[in-house]
């Protein structure tokens, strides 16, 4: 075989399959050790036990026959298949490509007709994929593609409606180091941090739960504004005993996955910020069990140990909420397209749309419609795999 060009070289491609067990990878490489090799690439996974190792060298074609031989040794001796691949190649394209797209999806369930779907629209976007990750197995599944030759936003476009059709939540994000930055994740709280809606909980203490309910549905659909629909709530509440705050404090609970999600992210070293259209009275106490340094949340009116159906001070809306996420990301120095947010009513949409990625949590259609992505399970936890974080690193964090 005679050399093409000078900037070709002669690649030798390994794949190695069989179950798995210590050794053999050492094995491997010490049949290509008395060889002059150089590895180019090189990939091993195990799936329930059984092992696939894939290694790219490039050699002297001189000696494909000799490696060839004892490499058809190795795998008797080992009792698994080993198949190889000699050719040229341009240089150029065994080099590491750039511009990489990841796309991670997740679900409770991921069926076969999803995997083709979204390879399809891959395939039509231009993409081709480079590689595919189990990110996690429970307790949802997610799957991390890694793509090369396809333009973030324009793969997202195709992709993000075939997933939901195929009820699979979705994150496109481009690669580099920029993916692996210190980032900021902004989190609403009444039923994205929190199960509740508070002021539901506070209006069952008053006995206004149904009228609260009914006006809080709205503002949440966006059908009326939401500091008048605040105002309207509030008002309901007045001359409840302040002790009630207390009662609710201890009926709070976090939402599936939220504690592992903040505390994970904060060893990881970015910084969580939480912004909430109910009240800095009720949710102080979380705040500081958690450690968020940032935040901001509405004040009710307290007289002589009665609520007064009044909100002290400017009312956090969805104007508000997007401005926090400004004024949190320049006091971390950090930048917007560093930024995440995650929420799930008509308050959120003007933050889910400044940050960098906006993340409908279980949220209303508009919201979704909304976001670059979406989380359907109740499990908070899941936006760590649609960053990317495989499950077994959280466990160890």
């Amino acid at each position: 075989m005679v050399k093409e060009a000078d900037n070709e070289q002669f690649t030798g491609l390994i794949l190695l399959s069989g179950e798995d067990r210590p050794g053999i990878t050492q094995a491997l490489f010490e049949v290509l050790a008395p060889f002059a090799i150089t590895i180019v690439d090189i990939e091993q996974v195990v799936i329930k036990d059984r092992l696939i190792l894939t290694v790219l060298i490039s050699l002297n074609n001189a000696h494909e026959e000799a490696i060839t031989k004892d490499l058809e040794n190795c795998a008797l001796t080992l009792g698994v298949d080993i198949a190889t691949l000699f050719s040229y190649a341009q240089s150029s394209t065994i080099t590491s490509k750039k511009g990489l797209v990841h796309v991670v999806i997740l679900s409770k369930k991921i069926n076969p007709n999803a995997i083709a779907q979204l390879a399809l629209g891959i395939s039509q976007s231009g993409g081709n994929i480079e590689r595919i990750t189990r990110l996690a197995s429970s307790p949802v599944t997610a799957i991390e593609f890694v793509i090369s030759g396809a333009d973030q936003s324009s793969i997202g476009a195709v992709l993000s409606p075939i997933a939901s059709s195929n009820n699979v939540d979705i994150a496109v994000q481009a690669g580099g180091l920029q993916r692996h930055a210190r980032k900021l994740v902004q989190l609403d709280v009444d039923s994205t941090l929190i199960q509740q809606e508070v002021i539901e909980l506070l209006a069952a203490k008053a006995g206004v739960a149904d009228a609260v309910i009914e006006i809080t549905d709205k503002a949440m659909r966006g059908e009326i504004d939401f500091a008048q629909s605040l105002k309207e709530r509030v008002a309901l509440l007045k001359g409840l005993p302040e002790s009630a705050i207390v009662e609710v404090q201890s009926e709070i609970l976090l939402t599936p996955g939220a504690r592992t999600l903040v505390s994970t992210l904060q060893k990881l070293g970015h910084t969580v910020t939480v912004v909430s259209g109910g009240f800095i009275d009720v949710i102080a106490p979380l705040l500081q069990e958690l450690e968020i340094k940032y935040f901001k949340a509405n004040t009710l009116g307290i007289d002589s140990g009665l609520l007064t159906g009044e909100v002290v001070g400017p009312i956090i809306d969805r104007a508000a909420k997007a401005q926090a996420l400004r004024e949190f990301a320049a006091a971390e120095s950090i930048s917007m397209e560093q930024t995440i947010a995650i929420g799930d009513g008509a308050n959120d949409l003007d933050m889910i749309a400044a940050a960098g990625l906006g993340i409908a949590f279980n949220a209303k259609p508009a919201v979704k419609a909304a976001a670059d992505s979406s989380v359907s399970e109740p499990y908070l936890g899941s936006v760590l795999y649609l960053l990317g974080i495989p499950g077994e690193d959280i466990e160890e964090i």
